[in-house]
């Protein structure tokens, strides 16, 4: 089963278009009828967008791109991100091996000649959503930076506070302070139309404020290996566009020759680095709702169905014994199911073809996503499938990862723990052998370490199997984990007599 969901994927690889960055309520329905059709998601409503609709010809009936481009470059701007150095320099020491930290059981402990290495600097785009000062950016463009600075097309600059971000959908909210910002506001994703113009908007190469013109080459595009490096990314319903886009337009606009903002470029396909013809962009169908659940419960609400998935053309080329009783050619077939499933509690049953939600047409795994996840836990949805040949509806209740209908709320990590944290010093470092790590400098009694038998004076090494150098770095991953869906730490170290301890920590409330 698992080599035939491999084989069934769609492989293609994508360049992350951000230069070194990669340290890196909304109203939810503005009007919903039941089941008799598409529903119509007002993501902008939110962050009190009004849109504005320009004139696309010219007189002569030629496309016109010259207001749709002036009025988003003052929208997009360029994003300065800054790693501290005291994190680049746990990463170089760590690649300095001492062989007498294997008698501590942490085989990447290690000494390092590198003392005061540079902060490390990266660059991409971001576009302005309401008046107040969101930012809508990748999250590849901000990850691990430990300072955001925001430069407008008028060179006005401005510190950016990150609000929230989602590495499966690549997508960040930042937050600048001021007043009357010129915004780009929401349009609609799921009207645009494969040949339709659109313009690009960005900062490649940090040449700031360059728009470039093409089409949209195809639309729910999926297979595309985005997202931060080694990260999760699993949106499989992109916008492709033959617009340019090169290293630094990240997170920048794709805009209609409305002027209204209907994707954030974040990938391209190229076996160069730079702008081969593909480019692809995060539909606002699914940033928006990603951004405006932030804003609202500073973490994202992602349904599921708990179905394992591929296209219907794909099973008949890979497999036809299992495509022998499918009678349609589009759709998404059903090769399993998820631990509590709500598809298989509704009915659905191995072997179905999804051909529709709540009435719209499903064609592709894409298209299956990007409606799924409009929704919150707790939604209903129909669901039509064609079993043998036969169509019928069922009723799905959406529900989380957790199997779960409840909202998800934004869980404090730091206060969940209830520990704090300081740096080693050197004396510490050179009695215990190490050259990272930071110690538990109290535990809170009530906190999940303390219940989880982590106790003051424990050096932590690794959480999440990821080397740990600061107080600030432990900490920041702690609340990277709360805010995720696993919400689970896996903490590893050691205590002052030498004795290594594991130990695994439960996020979830």
């Amino acid at each position: 089963m698992s080599k035939f969901w491999k084989s069934a994927s769609t492989y293609m690889v994508a360049a992350l278009i951000s230069i070194g960055a990669s340290y890196g309520t909304y109203s939810y329905l503005n009007s919903r009828s039941d089941y008799s059709g598409a529903d119509v998601f007002n993501y902008g409503q939110g962050f009190d967008q009004k849109n504005v609709h320009l004139t696309s010809l010219t007189a002569e009936g030629y496309p016109d791109f010259t207001k749709a481009a002036e009025s988003s470059i003052h929208a997009v701007v360029h994003i300065k991100s800054t790693v501290k150095s005291t994190e680049v320099a746990g990463r170089r020491q760590r690649q300095m091996v001492d062989p007498f930290e294997y008698f501590f059981g942490f085989g990447d402990r290690g000494g390092s000649e590198y003392m005061n290495p540079q902060p490390s600097v990266g660059y991409g785009s971001g576009v302005i959503i309401s008046k107040d000062g969101y930012v809508i950016t990748n999250n590849h463009v901000i990850d691990k930076a430990t300072e955001i600075e925001v430069t407008m097309n008028d060179n006005r600059k401005f510190p950016a506070k990150l609000v929230g971000a989602d590495p499966t959908t690549d997508i960040a909210l930042l937050k600048i302070e001021g007043a009357e910002f010129p915004y780009i506001p929401f349009g609609s994703s799921d009207d645009l139309k494969v040949g339709e113009w659109v313009l690009a908007v960005g900062n490649p190469f940090n040449l700031t404020s360059t728009v470039t013109a093409g089409i949209v080459s195809a639309k729910g595009r999926g297979g595309i290996g985005a997202g931060k490096p080694g990260g999760d990314m699993t949106i499989q319903s992109f916008i492709q566009t033959d617009a340019a886009i090169n290293p630094g337009n990240s997170g920048g606009a794709l805009v209609n020759t409305n002027g209204q903002l209907i994707g954030i470029n974040t990938a391209i396909y190229s076996q160069t680095g730079n702008f081969a013809g593909y480019g692809f962009a995060v539909p606002i169908s699914i940033a928006g709702k990603v951004v405006a659940d932030i804003k609202e419960f500073g973490t994202v609400q992602r349904a599921v169905l708990g179905v394992m998935i591929s296209d219907v053309a794909a099973v008949e080329d890979i497999s036809p014994e299992k495509a022998k009783n499918l009678k349609v050619k589009e759709g998404v077939y059903v090769g399993g199911f998820a631990d509590r499933s709500p598809a298989k509690e509704a009915g659905v049953l191995e072997g179905d073809a999804i051909v529709a939600i709540n009435k719209t047409k499903v064609r592709n795994v894409g298209e299956l996503q990007d409606l799924v996840n409009r929704y919150r836990p707790g939604d209903k949805v129909e669901l039509t499938i064609d079993r043998n040949g036969k169509q019928s509806t069922i009723a799905v209740t959406l529900k989380n990862s957790s199997g779960s209908t409840s909202v998800v709320k934004k869980t404090d990590g730091l206060a969940s723990v209830g520990a704090a944290f300081k740096n080693l010093s050197e004396e510490q470092k050179r009695q215990y052998g190490v050259s990272y790590g930071v110690e538990v400098a109290g535990v809170d009694d009530n906190g999940k370490f303390k219940k989880g038998g982590i106790t003051k004076g424990f050096i932590i090494m690794k959480i999440n199997n990821r080397s740990v150098s600061s107080a600030e770095e432990a900490e920041q991953i702690i609340e990277a984990v709360a805010q995720s869906q696993d919400k689970g730490l896996f903490i590893s170290g050691f205590y002052a007599n030498g004795r290594t301890k594991y130990y695994a920590i439960d996020l979830n409330e």
